[in-house]
């Protein structure tokens, strides 16, 4: 049998999780911060290259309350009740300069 040759990915500096699902916020608003998410990447040069952030929407991020739950890895640093106007700002501020944004972060990953 002939083994299939392994998958390729492009690089890329971090991946953002946009929890999409029914569970943490109102008719699912992660939808929209998803969608509303590829065009700011795009706007600002991130969705390929040097810098490109991957994005990925999941139907649930076991938060259950206080949607929609953005994560960014490799931080692990996980955002709560995101509107379109703190999304701009986790893209512009975290992905595009490297701060996080610490009065909007719920969570984050600890090196254990």
């Amino acid at each position: 049998m002939q083994s299939s040759p392994l998958p390729e990915m492009e690089q890329y500096t971090r991946h953002v999780l946009v929890c999409t699902g029914n569970f943490c916020g109102e008719n699912r608003a992660g939808r929209a911060i998803y969608a509303r998410l590829a065009s700011l990447l795009q706007r600002e040069g991130l969705l390929f290259g040097a810098t490109r952030v991957k994005r990925s929407e999941a139907p649930c991020l076991g938060v259950c309350t206080g949607g929609p739950i953005v994560a960014v890895y490799p931080e692990g640093v996980w955002y709560a009740g995101v509107t379109l106007e703190l999304l701009e700002r986790i893209v512009l501020e975290h992905l595009k300069e490297g701060r996080v944004i610490e009065d909007a972060v719920f969570h984050k990953m600890t090196a254990e």
